[in-house]
């Protein structure tokens, strides 16, 4: 895989179904996997002893019941913002760095295998050096991406489905030997997205409504419009929603209110990341909606004056997973009353 989550870039050559343990065979191995350049990693058993560079790969590989593998983690879950079952090991897991990990650290970790949910550590924001691919070999650590976050950007052409996220998942599973759990994973995406297709197929394209994801922890100063290679664009598409930034490259963009008062969304989401616990979930959400209400740039549009809002945390939206097809529901039965839920 390369780049940040990986997905969409090509998957990894997965052996068949897992045994009745939901861990693979070794004849299930040799498994390999490619890069956003097409540069492959090839594994000849499960790695034992796994890093995550931050939380979205940990809860896959939690998901997918490889957790007994993982030895470390940078920027951590925070306690309580993983789904119930998954919070507590999570919190289990050694935290090697509050954010990008230490070059000298990661090198040191004993790591048989580093997941990157970053690209070219675009999102390191400068914290620290990435290690070379050398290093990483000398280290004895193999190191792969998740491709649905870190190929986005460099991606030829908008991201309109989950499929870069499908392939992410098929692709861990494969490198841990879980492909059983992958596939389970994976085929109920797949139901939900399919389900609100079949739903929400009859509007026409001009016809949907025009969605804005407003991300509120990233500042009302100047908003960050989500782009049509970030996995958002793809949530809000599946969900028969335009995205009001859809005809901006790349992943993220800084824009102006002006630019959001322009586009003159149907829809808002209030992008909140989750704070742990439902009082202070709602705590932020009623925060980042009474900005909308009472700010005098954003007060007039349409979408604020009919209080058409979505609760819907950022992370299940913007970071790659498979929350991503249980947002497209929430979404979709919002704008879709009766035909969708």
């Amino acid at each position: 895989m390369g780049g940040l989550l990986a997905a969409g870039c090509g998957g990894g050559d997965g052996g068949g179904a897992s045994p009745a343990a939901g861990k693979a065979a070794s004849d299930d191995y040799p498994v390999t996997v490619t890069d956003c350049t097409g540069a492959k990693t090839t594994f000849s058993e499960a790695p034992q002893k796994i890093v995550t560079s931050n939380a979205s790969s940990l809860e896959l590989l939690l998901r997918l019941g490889a957790g007994d593998q993982v030895i470390g983690t940078g920027f951590p879950p925070g306690k309580g913002t993983l789904p119930g079952e998954l919070d507590a090991p999570a919190q289990k897991v050694n935290v090697l760095s509050q954010t990008v990990i230490p070059k000298e650290k990661l090198l040191g970790s004993g790591a048989d295998l580093y997941i990157d949910t970053f690209a070219n550590m675009n999102m390191g924001g400068g914290m620290g050096d990435a290690p070379t691919e050398a290093e990483f070999k000398a280290a004895g650590i193999k190191h792969i991406y998740l491709k649905s976050t870190a190929c986005a950007a460099q991606s030829k052409s908008p991201v309109t489905d989950l499929t870069a996220v499908e392939e992410d998942i098929t692709s861990l599973g494969a490198v841990t030997g879980t492909s059983a759990k992958a596939k389970e994973l994976v085929t109920s995406m797949k139901e939900k997205a399919d389900a609100v297709r079949k739903a929400v197929g009859g509007t026409a394209e001009a016809e949907r409504p025009t969605y804005f994801f407003f991300d509120y922890d990233a500042g009302t100063k100047q908003p960050m419009a989500v782009c049509n290679r970030q996995i958002a664009n793809a949530v809000i598409t599946q969900a028969g929603a335009r995205n009001v930034f859809a005809d901006c490259d790349g992943d993220f963009k800084p824009v102006g209110w002006e630019d959001v008062i322009a586009k003159n969304p149907d829809w808002i989401q209030l992008g909140v990341r989750n704070r742990g616990g439902e009082a202070a979930n709602k705590k932020a959400f009623d925060e980042a909606q009474k900005w909308l209400e009472t700010n005098s740039a954003t007060k007039g549009l349409e979408a604020v004056k009919e209080g058409h809002f979505l609760r819907i945390g950022s992370e299940q939206t913007t970071i790659a997973g498979v929350e991503n097809a249980d947002t497209v529901e929430a979404i979709a039965s919002a704008l879709y009353p009766g035909k969708v839920g």
